[in-house]
């Protein structure tokens, strides 16, 4: 078997203005992600989500353990990783027009002019804002300001993207349709995905695993595989009898495990 394209062992992280007695926000988080995976993240409120997706992008050091990414341990933010974060406004610059926002970091790679346009105006056209290139972010609706975020990612080729609850700003519907554009994407890209979120039905409807963590300090507290056929429709497989099934599993895991319990 191929090497797995993200492996986290043994992951401890505590904040160094914790209080002394208080526990660490994650104690011995060990779990791999393969290449072309759709990893969801999910927890109870304040188990480390966030912080967890920090530590893999880099953001922040370990206490101990370690972040490898094909192979390489993860000392700073890798050059093959992008982040999608849910607040769109503050990830975008104002005064600059959509497509010079997913154009930035092409510039930072010093592309050719002609490739750094084709994978803008490819990725914008992917996410339905091909439109939308010469418009500011503050013209746009939330739902479509997010869009440009994940083009962005997209147009950067990642070898791996990071989603940090990022539809959790959005109205229902546009949720719904942002979902299906994720996976839309996932799936022309062949993308590895880690994606947090505190939705479970969200969590269940898009990946292929779903990784419960604990109340805190988190630890992995079950990896649940989601056997739910591809592609799929937000009426027909919400509705079907395993997905129920799969979304009623975490529901009770995260609502019934405390920290350092094992939930069978």
């Amino acid at each position: 078997m191929s090497r797995p394209l993200l492996e986290v062992e043994g992951l401890h992280y505590r904040y160094a203005d914790a209080a002394p007695a208080a526990p660490p926000a994650l104690a011995n988080v060990t779990f791999t992600v393969a290449r072309g995976e759709f990893l969801a993240i999910v927890g109870p409120s304040g188990s480390g989500k966030t912080t967890l997706l920090r530590c893999v992008a880099g953001l922040l050091h370990p206490t101990s353990g370690e972040v490898r990414l094909a192979g390489t341990p993860v000392r700073d933010v890798p050059e093959e990783l992008a982040i999608v974060f849910q607040d769109y406004g503050r990830s975008l610059f104002p005064w600059m027009r959509v497509r010079d926002n997913v154009d930035l970091p092409l510039r930072h790679m010093r592309l050719p002019a002609a490739e750094r346009r084709e994978r803008t105006e490819s990725a914008l056209a992917e996410v339905g804002l091909q439109d939308a290139m010469d418009k500011f972010p503050w013209q746009l609706s939330g739902g479509m300001q997010q869009r440009v975020a994940i083009a962005r990612a997209v147009a950067y080729r990642p070898q791996i993207l990071l989603m940090d609850e990022p539809f959790a700003s959005v109205d229902a519907q546009t949720r719904a349709d942002l979902q299906d554009m994720a996976l839309e994407v996932w799936r022309a890209h062949d993308s590895t995905v880690l994606f947090v979120t505190h939705d479970i039905d969200e969590s269940v409807y898009l990946a292929g695993r779903v990784l419960v963590l604990s109340q805190p300090p988190a630890t992995v507290a079950a990896d649940i595989p989601v056997d739910l056929p591809r592609p799929r429709d937000q009426i027909e497989t919400r509705a079907s009898a395993a997905f129920v099934r799969l979304r009623a599993q975490v529901a009770h895991l995260i609502r019934r495990t405390p920290a350092g319990e094992d939930p069978r």
